[in-house]
């Protein structure tokens, strides 16, 4: 009965629209009160919830992606990766994937890129002779790229979710492969469909014009070279990486670039502590409901009915999987990771899947989930800066979905694809 009130009174808030961390904070006090625990312990638990030193990097990520977003830095990417791989049929798509496999690895979010790209090639595209649509759902689909390829603050989320004990650079280096492997998929499919709808190729502008492009990218890029090159050789903790990389992306922007103004600086600062305070609120309430779940055995529960139908592993892992998808469609990914973890992630375990694997089998999993509907706020965000209507762009969208599919299939049955970085580069 406990369970039926934490998990109905969480089902009810969100059909009414209460923001999800509050949603999860009310339920999991409820489910206190109606067991007759001190209610104290759980204020005390979404206290502890973000009483973690790790966390202390997420600020600084958020900040360091706005000063990047709002300093000039994306549109120097796009120029390179334009000059890079344009001059193919319907290069254009392909250089939307490529900018997102480069931002997203130095921004690490997802409606960050789709905000900073999809306003400059979306319309680039459209002007170009390319559907709406097709723009439109190259740059949500590609925008997930952020979430996997390191540096990303939803690994650090789910590093304290899993309960502290896997480490935060060893999941920026599992990150790596799975998310160019998710990228090479969604250029094969942009490249298809450029092919079918008959999109002709952008002209090649010189090698001298990429080697130009790639120099005013170079300072961009070096952003990433510290954040993830820190943490990854030793000399940064991931707090200090993320401190030092806001503080190089400020320098980059101000003195190198000399793009960003006080009115843009301004704007970062507030939505990063904006951003910041949301995520903050989340994991905190997040962390009582964990504890509850965990009070009520949820985890065991869990195991032991996807055990109880088949102890077929790849059926008990396709399960996992079309449960992630279908929560991904229909709530937010920081909540999911900080819910699913411990539920999913000692059933993985014990199908001898490791947690770094199972990171990234969580990641794109919940990344596709921000791309449909009906609660996928990165196709929001892409319809609303291609102005393009929801239904039209979900009707021709199905190619990159299956081309995501195709790259979580190879990521949760070949385990090399999120180990081998690891498994050769950490001490």
């Amino acid at each position: 009965m406990g369970l039926f009130v934490l998990l109905g009174i969480f089902a009810l808030c969100v059909i009414i629209g209460v923001p999800v961390a509050f949603a999860l904070g009310i339920s999991a006090l409820a489910a206190f009160w109606f067991e007759g625990l001190p209610l104290m312990i759980g204020v005390q638990r979404i206290i502890s919830g973000i009483n973690v030193f790790s966390l202390m990097a997420i600020p600084f990520f958020i900040f360091a992606g706005e000063l990047m977003f709002h300093g000039g830095i994306a549109a120097r990417l796009v120029r390179f990766a334009s000059a890079a791989v344009g001059a193919v049929r319907g290069g254009l798509g392909i250089v939307n994937v490529f900018s997102s496999m480069l931002f997203g690895g130095i921004s690490g979010s997802a409606v960050a890129d789709i905000s900073a790209l999809g306003s400059i090639l979306i319309p680039v595209m459209k002007e170009k002779g390319y559907d709406a649509d097709y723009a439109v759902n190259v740059t949500v689909t590609s925008s997930i790229a952020g979430i996997i390829i390191p540096p990303s603050h939803n690994m650090i989320i789910f590093a304290i979710a899993a309960g502290g004990g896997i480490s935060i650079s060893k999941l920026f280096l599992a990150g790596v492969l799975p998310g160019l492997l998710m990228c090479l998929c969604l250029a094969v499919a942009a490249y298809l469909v450029a092919v079918k709808r008959g999109y002709r190729a952008e002209v090649f502008p010189g090698w001298s014009s990429l080697a130009l492009s790639f120099i005013a990218a170079i300072p961009g890029l070096f952003t990433a070279v510290i954040i993830v090159g820190g943490v990854l050789s030793g000399i940064f903790t991931v707090t200090e990486s993320g401190a030092f990389g806001a503080i190089y992306a400020f320098v980059v922007t101000l003195f190198v670039y000399r793009s960003i103004t006080w009115a843009s600086f301004r704007t970062a600062v507030a939505q990063s502590v904006r951003t910041t305070a949301m995520v903050m609120i989340l994991i905190a309430c997040a962390g009582a409901f964990a504890y509850m779940l965990t009070f009520y055995r949820v985890p065991d529960k869990t195991a032991a009915l996807l055990t109880g139908l088949t102890d077929n592993p790849i059926l008990i892992l396709l399960m996992i999987n079309a449960v992630l998808l279908i929560l991904g469609m229909i709530m937010d990914m920081a909540a999911l990771i900080l819910i699913c973890t411990p539920i999913f992630l000692p059933v993985a375990t014990s199908l001898g899947i490791d947690p770094l694997q199972f990171g990234m089998i969580l990641m794109v999993n919940l990344g596709l989930g921000l791309c449909t509907p009906p609660v996928g706020s990165c196709l929001f965000v892409g319809c609303a800066v291609g102005k393009l209507p929801m239904e039209t762009a979900v009707r021709t969208i199905w190619p990159f979905y299956l081309a995501i599919f195709a790259a979580l299939m190879m990521i949760t049955f070949i385990p090399a694809v999120s180990m081998s970085l690891p498994t050769l580069l950490s001490p």
